[in-house]
């Protein structure tokens, strides 16, 4: 390791690439902590412009009034359960094609592997998806929601890239000690998958979280996720209930804007340090091999 930092060349490159990954760290880090300080901040902070990194007179009442806000809660318990249960139907579905198209002695694989490069480029678009949807009778249900996501293609490639890295010799060990398909997967492929298991589930478990478009074309507002209150307020249709009088009310309201975008933030970025080991293996294990 000595001999490497010896070389002029490799202590201007190490340089350079940590000035870059702080700078990235600044700039994605300081408008979270803007926004973090401002949910916590008094009224007239926000008016004088004093709020920047720190909270200034600190107080709770923006998560209060948002908590208060009708059906707050219950979005937020909507979020969950999509979150939740669509990212363990993916996961099943997903392993359970990612598993036989990993075999390139299946009958057709060439072909199927086409159709699932296919969809990555081509869909049906937006008003087929709808008509599809709505003549199976999943409209204004959840499964309208976690159905059509059910299978991420790009996520199903990384899938089954890793599987063909696991040796063969263990598969065909397992077959002549008479165990079945199904048994080789749960006991041999996903045991040692779990990078990309965690690689995978960590993507769902965003997409599901940060969705709010099918809920707005498919679902009626009783089965909305948090971030379709996000969306309201960013486009302004929907307004949060300010008692303040005089020039506080527009404060107030960035305050509750601020607390809405941390709360339907914070849990899915405190989810991915516990996945993140298993993060840069599983994307770059899947990914590369043909």
């Amino acid at each position: 390791m000595a001999k490497y930092y010896r070389n002029k060349e490799n202590i201007i490159f190490d340089t350079v690439v940590v000035l870059l990954v702080v700078l990235v760290l600044v700039v994605c880090l300081v408008p979270f902590m803007y926004v973090l300080s401002a949910s916590f901040s008094g009224p007239k902070p926000l008016t004088n412009g004093e709020v920047f990194l720190f909270p200034k007179d600190f107080t709770l009442n923006a998560y209060i009034k948002i908590i208060e806000y009708p059906n707050f809660l219950r979005y937020y318990g909507n979020t969950i359960f999509y979150t939740v249960t669509g990212t363990a139907l993916c996961l099943v579905m997903t392993i359970l094609m990612a598993f036989p198209l990993a075999h390139s002695k299946l009958k057709g694989h060439t072909f199927f592997m086409k159709l699932v490069v296919i969809t990555m480029f081509f869909s049906g678009g937006l008003i087929p998806k709808f008509l599809l949807v709505n003549s199976l009778k999943l409209t204004d249900t959840v499964w309208a929601i976690l159905l059509p996501s059910a299978i991420n293609t790009f996520n199903l490639i990384v899938l089954i890239n890793f599987f063909k890295t696991i040796p063969r010799e263990l598969e065909e060990a397992a077959i002549i000690d008479g165990m079945g398909y199904f048994g080789i997967m749960r006991n041999i492929f996903l045991p040692l998958s779990i990078p990309a298991l965690a690689t995978i589930t960590l993507y769902y478990a965003v997409y599901f979280w940060n969705d709010w478009f099918n809920a707005l074309i498919y679902v009626k507002s009783a089965k909305y996720p948090v971030m379709m209150i996000l969306r309201n307020l960013v486009v302004g249709t929907m307004q949060l209930d300010v008692s303040n009088a005089g020039g506080e009310g527009d404060t107030v309201s960035i305050a509750m804007k601020c607390a809405v975008i941390v709360t339907s933030s914070v849990p899915i970025i405190v989810l991915y340090p516990f996945l993140s080991k298993y993060f840069v293996k599983g994307l770059t294990i899947g990914g590369v091999k043909g």
